[in-house]
């Protein structure tokens, strides 16, 4: 007591030195419990998510980790600190310092819970890539994603930003109303690259096609090379590279053929017309044992279907288990060689453009 009763007779900026002391002291002792609340909380957090098979946990400790910041401890214990200080003296400095203090606050704890939202931002993105698989894919779909994560990252740091000039006493309705007409302004420069922009966020979320797939659009067909944020590239059949905007794109019919998961194919043919009704007869079945004998294809039905100009027509319908138009081809070709096989076997005449001129001798 008689320490402290010849040491409160003491004055620093007019202030008692137990004073000093006392607010000194909480601003350590406040360091000291953060730091152990720190240790043991995301020590217990690591080993709570060893046990378990997702890594949300582990995203969630990141973001823990980033509010465990010096500046963070900092201001949490100068908080601390002059609340003590001004219990002691009553108001005074601390009062003048704490009108400061309260800006720097808002600055520091606005910026670390943006960084810490932002580890679910970053783990969203991750989590959306793993699911789209490797390659050319992946690639295309990480431009885009990068483009969504950089907007949903400027999206909170700009409600930070309101939040941290709305704290100093900055009049944000006026600030926010010439953001709105200045943003106005920039859409309509704009307007067509940002109609591009939307339209490959559309693509990507909604998926009407992805790298890889073999698309009709309008009059255009190929197989998709690239997806970028204002246009996509097409492998044409000829194999020149189309590039068509993604608003162009959305805005069409797109037929896509990888979606296609059994191809119906109907093709005809035609036999001369000498061939007798009993071979005719036989034909069907002799398209069956084509079917049997041709692996990938499941015949639906043959008939015969009209009487040509120069010939007696069946039409065949049958499906592919595949919508990958090589193979299609590849089926189609083995079909025609064994069905010309087996109607020469069979000794039937497929036919050809004919005419036949019949002259009658006048008397």
């Amino acid at each position: 007591m008689a320490v402290l009763e010849t040491m409160s007779s003491f004055s620093l900026f007019g202030v008692s030195v137990v004073s000093w002391l006392f607010s000194l002291g909480a601003f350590v002792l406040s360091w000291a419990v953060l730091r152990i609340i720190e240790g043991v909380l995301l020590s217990r957090l690591r080993k709570l998510s060893k046990r378990t098979k997702t890594d949300i946990d582990d995203t969630i400790i990141a973001a823990v980790g980033r509010l465990f910041a010096w500046p963070v401890f900092l201001v949490v214990s100068l908080s601390v600190a002059l609340h003590v200080f001004a219990a002691q003296t009553g108001g005074g400095l601390a009062g003048t310092v704490k009108v400061w203090f309260r800006y720097v606050s808002v600055v520091v704890v606005a910026f670390y819970a943006v960084k810490a939202s932002l580890v679910f931002v970053d783990y969203g993105v991750k989590r959306m890539l793993e699911s789209r698989g490797d390659g050319k894919k992946k690639e295309v779909d990480k431009g885009t994603l990068q483009l969504f994560s950089g907007l949903v990252k400027g999206a909170i740091w700009g409600v930070a930003l309101v939040f941290v000039l709305s704290n100093l006493g900055y009049n944000v309705s006026s600030l926010i109303a010439g953001l709105g007409i200045g943003g106005i302004a920039v859409g309509f420069a704009l307007q067509n690259i940002l109609a591009d922009i939307f339209a490959s966020i559309s693509i990507y979320f909604d998926r009407p096609f992805e790298v890889g797939d073999f698309i009709v659009v309008g009059s255009d067909m190929g197989t998709v090379e690239r997806i970028g944020l204002k246009s996509t590239r097409i492998k044409a059949l000829q194999g020149q590279e189309l590039v068509i905007s993604n608003r162009e794109l959305t805005d069409s019919r797109i037929n896509n053929y990888k979606k296609m998961e059994k191809r119906r194919v109907v093709f005809g043919f035609g036999v001369t017309y000498d061939t007798s009704n009993k071979k005719l007869e036989k034909i069907p079945q002799i398209v069956k044992d084509v079917f049997k004998s041709v692996k990938g294809a499941d015949l639906d039905r043959v008939h015969f279907k009209s009487f040509g100009d120069f010939a007696l027509n069946y039409e065949v319908v049958y499906y592919v288990a595949s919508g990958d138009y090589t193979a299609f081809m590849d089926i189609q070709q083995l079909v025609n060689l064994e069905l010309k096989a087996r109607l020469e076997k069979a000794k039937i005449e497929m036919a050809f453009p004919t005419q036949t001129i019949y002259v009658h001798k006048v008397k």
